[in-house]
C-alpha cells in the first residue's frame, strides 16, 4: 500500500477548503482518510491560509508517506522544507 499525503476538497460551490490528510494512494480524491494533518482555505487572508500538525506530517515522512506536488508547495512555502 503506497501512502500519499495529498489535499480532500470539502466546502460549498466556488467556496472551496481542502484538508491536508494522510490517504491510501488508490482511494478516491474525497474518500475515507487515514489520518487529517492540517488545512489549506485559499480563500482566506494569507497569513491563514495553510495550518498543519509539524510533528504528525514529520512522522508520516520518516514512514515513507509520499506528499503531492501541491502539498510540498504548500509546506515549503510554510518554512517546513522537503527535498
Amino acid at each position: 500500500m503506497v501512502v500519499k499525503i495529498r489535499l480532500k476538497r470539502m466546502g460549498a460551490k466556488k467556496r472551496p477548503y481542502y484538508r491536508i490528510v494522510v490517504m491510501d494512494s488508490k482511494s478516491p480524491r474525497d474518500g475515507r482518510t487515514i489520518e487529517e494533518l492540517g488545512y489549506y482555505h485559499p480563500v482566506e487572508a494569507e497569513d491563514k491560509q495553510v495550518k498543519f500538525k509539524e510533528e504528525r506530517v514529520r512522522e508520516w515522512l520518516d514512514k515513507g508517506a509520499q506528499p503531492t506536488l501541491t502539498v510540498r508547495k504548500l509546506l515549503n512555502k510554510n518554512n517546513f522544507f522537503i527535498k
